[in-house]
C-alpha cells in the first residue's frame, strides 16, 4: 500500500509523455499466487515533449525480472528504478523496450490492477490500477494498441478474455518458470487484439471458471456482432435483464447519436469483488453484480432500474470515453459527467416508451428527472458545501481516487443538460457529431468538448465555461412583482454562489433558466417577453398546455418582465431543474399548495409539495405543533393521492418526505437527533391524518396478481410500499398484520423488501420474527444479505431499542459480513454512517470512535473504500458543537496514524483543515 505523504498535482503542470506507445504486446503467464507479465511496448517519442526527456514508466508492488531495449538486455546502470516505478534515458527516437514483471494477484486486497476473486482472475485499471500490473506510462494521454496473450491451467481456467477481438486459441506446456503441482497440469492460452487505441485504464482481462448467456445482434450498418454476459456457473438465470438492457442500450445509441458498437463482440463480466458499480473496459465490461444480477426474487425494481443504468451507461462509454477519452485525469468529467447525463436519458426515453401514451411519458420523465435530481441534492449538494468542494474539473488533487465524485459524474451531468437545453436536443447532436469528426482515436479536454458544442451550432459557451471552474451551488434569488396597470410581470434574478476551497470569490455563471407563470384557474400563461429583455430570453416552449421561458441569466443581476399578464400569477421556476442551483423565492404556503396541485412542470409539482414539507419540518424544529403546521401538507399530499390522472410512480415520489440529510442542508448548525424527531414528527401527522387513504391504497394494490417488470406495475408497488409504511407509522395493528401477510406471501423482492422496511418503523417481535425469515430464507444470496445488512444499518430506533450501533457492532461479526467485500462495507458500515444520521451522530460520540476503528482495519486492506468510509465526517463543522468535538477528536486519530494511504490521509487532512 501506498503510505507515501501526499503529493499535490495540479492541471496547470500538465506536460506530454515524453514517449508514445504505437503497440503494446502482452503475455500473461496466471496463477492465483504469481504471475508472470511480459510487456513488449513499440515506443516513439512524442514531438510534442522535449528532445532528450527520459522514458518515465509507473510500477507499483511489481517484481522486475528484467528489461530488453531492442533485444538487449539493458543494465541496471541504464535505468533508476523507485517505488513508483522506472525512468530510463538516452533512448532512440524509436525502439522497442520488453518488460517482464512478476505480481501476487491473490494478495491483492486493494481490488485494483490483476487480482483474484472466488478463484478467477479479474482486473480493475481505472485510475491508475495498470502500473500494478506492468510497468508503462499509466496516464490517458497514452494510447496504444493492444495485443494480449493469456496462459493458464485449461481445468483451472478455461474462460480467457481480453480487449477486442478473439484471434486464436491452443494448447500449450505450462511455462518454465513453472512448478510443483501447476507444471504439470495441461495449460491452453488465447490472443486478443483490439484494433483500436486505448489508454492503460482501459485495459481488461478475465480468466477462469464463467458461463456466458449470449446473443447475436445486427446493427444499424448490418454488421453481425456477438453479446455476452459472462457469470459464475448457477447464476445463468439472472442475466436476461442484463442482455436486454444491453440490446436496447445498443439500438438507443443508434436511434439517438447515431453510434454503432464497433468491435466483433461486446462482453458483459460479474464479480463480487468489486470497488465500483461496472468499468467500461474496450469490449470488455466487468461489472459488480449488484448490476448484473436481475431477478424478482433476489432484486427490486430499483435494483433492475439499476442494472438498465449502468449496463447503458458503460456501454455509452464505449464512443464518449474509450474512442474519444481525456487527456489527463483532470478532465474526468469529459467521459463520466457526459455518459450520466447518456444513461439518464436513456433511461428516460426507456420509461416513456413503456409508458404507452404522451401524459404517461411526462410522468415517467418527470420521475426520471426527480430521482436524478434526490441523488445530486442528497450526495452532491452538501460536497460541493464542505471541504472536499471542487469543480466538476478539478485543479488539483493528490489521489485520483478520491475524485471520483457526485460532482464530476452527476453535477458533470447536469452541466451537459444544461448545454443541450441551450442549445437545444438537435443542435446538442449536432455538437456531438462534431465532437466525434474531430476527435475520434484522442484523448482530449472538456475545452475541446465545449467547443464543438459552440462551434457546431455558432453559440458563445465563453461565460459557460465557469461551471468547470467553479465549485459551489449557485443561489438563484427571485423576486417577482405584478404591474396592474402595465398589465405586467416583473421577475428579478439575482445569483450568487458561496465561497468553497481555494475559491473565495465568484464569477457569475451562465445559468438556462426555465420559468412559467401560472394563472389563478391553473393553467399556464401565455409568455410574451417584453423588448426591453427579449434579447435573454433563449426561448419559448410550448405545447401539451405549457408555456415555458428558457432564459439566460448571466450578470449577478438581471430583471425579465412579460407582457399581457392581467392578473397576478404564482411564477413555476427553475422548471425540470433546469440548472444545478438553489432557488429562493418567498412563496407562502399557499402558493405552494396550489403549485403542487396546477402546475403543468411535473418536477415542480412535486418540488412544491418538497418545499412544502421542509418548512413543516424546519417549523417544527423551532417549536411548531405539528398538527396545526401540517394543515397545509396535509391537503396537498391528499390532493395528489386522490388525483386519478397522476400515475401510480408520480404519486409515490410526492409523497416521500425529504431526507434527513437534505433538510439538514439548510440548517446552519444540525442536531441529528432533534432534527429526526421532527421529522418523524411530520410524518406521523401524514400517517395519521390519511391513514384511510394509505390503507385504502394497500388495499387497492394488493390485487395478488403475479409479478410481472413493467413500469406501470414497478409505479403501483412503490406506491403501495410507501402507503404501507404510512399506514404502519399511523399505528393502526392492522396495518402491521397487512405487511406481515405481504412478507410471508410476496413473489418478488420488491414486496418483501416494502413489507420488512415497514415492520423495521414498527420495531418490536414484528420485526425481530422478519428479519430473522428473511435471513434465513436468503442467508445464500449476498446481494440480498446486502439488503438485510443495509436495512439494519440505517432503521430508526424505536422506544425501548438499545442505539442501532449496538446492532451494527454485532453484525460485523456475522459470517457473511466480510471488510475485504466492498458490498458488505457499503452495506453495513457505508449505511449506517452515511445513512443513518440520528444514530450515527448520537450524542455519546460512539459512532464517530467506531467509525475511526472501521476506516483503519480497512486502509491496510482497500485504500479506496476506506477513503469514501472516510468521507462521512468532513461536514463535523457543521454539526453540534459537542459533536464538533468528539468528530474532530476522531479525524485526528486517523490522520495520526503511522502508516496511512493516500486516499485517506488526503481526506482527513481536508476535513481538518476546512
Amino acid at each position: 500500500m501506498r503510505t507515501e505523504q501526499p503529493v499535490t498535482i495540479r492541471r496547470s503542470d500538465y506536460t506530454p509523455p515524453a514517449f508514445l506507445v504505437e503497440r503494446i504486446a502482452l503475455v500473461f503467464e496466471l496463477l492465483p499466487e504469481a504471475a508472470r507479465v511480459e510487456s513488449t511496448l513499440a515506443l516513439r517519442r512524442n514531438p510534442a515533449a522535449g528532445p532528450t526527456a527520459p522514458l518515465a514508466l509507473d510500477g507499483e508492488d511489481l517484481e522486475l525480472e528484467g528489461l530488453w531495449l531492442d533485444g538487449e538486455p539493458l543494465p541496471p546502470a541504464r535505468y533508476t528504478a523507485s517505488e513508483a516505478g522506472l525512468a530510463i534515458d538516452a533512448l532512440p527516437d524509436a525502439c522497442e523496450l520488453r518488460i517482464v514483471t512478476r505480481i501476487a494477484p491473490a494478495a491483492n486486497t486493494t481490488l485494483s490492477g490483476l487480482y483474484v476473486s472466488n478463484g478467477n482472475f479479474f482486473t480493475q485499471c481505472e485510475a491508475e490500477g495498470f502500473r500494478r500490473i506492468t510497468y508503462f506510462p499509466d496516464r490517458p494521454d497514452v494510447m496504444a494498441r493492444y495485443t494480449v496473450t493469456l496462459r493458464a491451467p485449461r481445468e483451472r481456467f478455461p474462460v480467457l478474455l481480453s480487449n477486442g477481438n478473439l484471434v486464436a486459441e491452443r494448447d500449450g506446456p505450462a511455462p518454465a518458470w513453472v512448478d510443483g503441482p501447476a507444471a504439470s497440469e495441461a495449460w491452453h492460452e488465447a490472443v486478443w487484439e483490439d484494433p483500436f487505441p486505448k489508454p492503460s485504464y482501459l485495459f481488461a482481462l478475465v480468466a477462469g471458471r464463467l458461463v456466458a448467456t449470449e446473443a447475436q445482434l445486427t446493427t444499424m450498418s448490418g454488421r453481425e456482432v456477438l453479446l455476452q454476459v459472462w457469470v459464475e456457473p448457477g447464476n445463468e438465470d439472472r442475466t436476461g435483464h442484463a442482455m436486454q438492457s444491453l440490446i436496447r442500450a445498443i439500438r438507443w445509441d443508434e436511434a439517438r447519436f447515431g453510434l454503432e458498437l464497433d468491435l466483433d463482440r461486446f462482453m458483459i463480466v460479474a464479480v463480487s469483488d468489486f470497488n465500483m458499480g461496472a468499468m467500461e473496459n474496450k469490449g470488455l465490461n466487468v461489472f459488480n453484480t449488484k448490476y448484473v444480477f436481475a431477478h424478482p426474487r433476489i432484486a427490486t425494481d430499483q435494483d433492475f432500474a439499476g442494472v438498465e443504468s449502468v449496463v447503458g451507461h458503460e456501454y455509452f462509454h464505449n464512443w464518449t470515453g474509450n474512442r474519444v477519452t481525456c487527456r489527463d485525469w483532470f478532465q474526468l468529467t469529459l467521459k463520466e459527467g457526459l455518459t450520466v447525463f447518456r444513461d439518464q436519458e436513456f433511461s428516460a426515453d426507456v420509461m416513456a416508451e413503456q409508458a404507452g401514451n404522451e401524459a404517461g411519458a411526462a410522468s415517467a420523465r418527470a420521475v426520471k428527472r426527480i430521482e436524478d435530481v434526490r441523488v445530486l441534492r442528497a450526495a452532491q449538494f452538501p460536497e460541493d458545501a464542505g471541504p472536499m468542494a471542487h469543480p466538476i474539473r478539478p485543479d488539483s488533487y493528490q489521489e485520483i481516487n478520491n475524485f471520483y465524485t457526485v460532482t464530476v459524474y452527476e453535477k458533470g451531468a447536469e452541466v451537459i443538460r444544461m448545454l443541450q437545453t441551450l442549445v437545444g436536443r438537435d443542435g446538442f447532436r449536432k455538437g456531438m457529431d462534431l465532437y466525434f469528426a474531430r476527435h475520434d482515436g484522442q484523448a482530449v479536454t472538456c475545452d475541446d468538448f465545449v467547443a464543438a458544442i459552440a462551434d457546431a451550432n455558432g453559440a458563445d459557451l465563453s461565460r459557460f465555461g465557469r461551471w468547470y471552474s467553479q465549485a459551489g451551488t449557485p443561489r438563484v434569488v427571485v423576486a417577482g412583482s405584478h404591474d396592474a396597470a402595465g398589465r405586467r410581470y416583473r421577475l428579478e434574478l439575482r445569483q450568487a454562489c458561496p465561497p468553497s476551497p481555494g475559491q473565495p470569490d465568484k464569477q457569475p455563471f451562465h445559468i438556462p433558466f426555465a420559468v412559467g407563470l401560472v394563472g389563478p384557474d391553473g393553467r399556464d400563461l401565455p409568455l410574451r417577453p417584453s423588448p426591453a429583455c427579449a434579447a435573454a430570453v433563449r426561448r419559448i416552449e410550448t405545447g401539451g398546455g405549457r408555456a415555458t421561458a428558457v432564459l439566460d441569466l448571466t450578470d449577478p443581476a438581471q430583471v425579465f418582465e412579460f407582457e399581457g399578464i392581467d392578473t397576478p400569477p404564482v411564477p413555476s421556476l427553475g422548471r425540470n431543474f433546469s440548472a444545478p442551483v438553489v432557488v429562493e423565492h418567498a412563496y407562502d404556503d399557499a402558493q405552494l399548495a396550489f403549485l403542487a396541485a396546477h402546475d403543468s412542470d411535473p418536477f415542480n409539482r412535486w418540488e412544491a409539495a418538497q418545499r412544502l414539507a421542509t418548512r413543516c419540518v424546519l417549523a417544527v424544529l423551532d417549536g411548531a405543533a405539528p398538527a396545526e403546521r401540517c394543515a397545509p401538507l396535509v391537503a396537498a399530499i391528499a390532493r395528489v393521492v386522490d388525483d386519478p390522472d397522476l400515475d401510480a410512480a408520480f404519486r409515490e415520489q410526492v409523497v416521500v418526505l425529504p431526507s434527513e440529510g437534505f433538510i439538514a442542508e439548510q440548517l446552519a448548525v444540525v442536531d441529528p437527533v432533534a432534527l429526526r424527531a421532527a421529522r418523524d414528527a411530520v410524518r406521523g401527522e401524514l400517517a395519521r391524518a390519511l391513514a384511510g387513504r394509505w390503507r385504502a391504497i394497500v388495499e387497492g394494490l394488493s390485487t395478488g396478481a403475479p409479478w410481472t417488470p413493467d413500469a406501470k406495475a414497478a409505479g403501483e408497488r412503490a406506491l403501495k410500499n410507501a402507503a404501507l409504511a404510512y399506514w404502519v407509522d399511523s399505528g393502526d395493528s392492522d396495518a402491521i398484520a397487512a405487511a406481515q401477510v405481504q412478507f410471508e406471501r410476496a413473489d418478488n423482492m420488491t414486496d418483501r423488501a416494502g413489507a420488512l422496511q415497514a415492520l423495521l418503523r414498527a420495531g418490536g417481535e414484528p420485526r425481530e420474527r422478519a428479519l430473522a425469515a428473511f435471513e434465513k430464507t436468503f442467508a445464500d444470496e449476498p446481494l440480498v444479505m446486502d439488503k438485510w445488512f443495509s436495512m439494519q444499518a440505517t432503521m430508526p430506533r424505536r422506544p425501548g431499542d438499545p442505539p442501532v450501533l449496538e446492532r451494527v457492532r454485532a453484525l460485523a461479526s456475522h459470517p457473511a459480513f466480510s471488510l475485504r467485500n466492498p458490498n458488505r462495507v457499503r452495506a453495513l458500515v457505508g449505511s449506517f454512517c452515511h445513512g443513518n444520521l440520528a444514530e450515527f451522530h448520537a450524542g455519546d460520540g460512539a459512532g464517530y470512535a467506531w467509525w475511526a476503528d472501521r476506516v483503519l482495519e480497512l486502509d491496510p486492506l482497500n485504500p479506496q473504500v476506506a477513503a469514501r468510509l472516510a468521507r462521512a465526517l468532513d461536514r463535523w463543522r457543521k454539526f453540534t458543537p459537542e459533536r464538533q468535538a468528539a468528530m474532530r477528536a476522531a479525524l485526528e486519530r486517523v490522520a495520526a496514524a503511522e502508516h496511512l494511504s493516500r486516499d485517506v490521509r488526503e481526506i482527513v487532512t481536508k476535513a481538518l483543515a476546512a
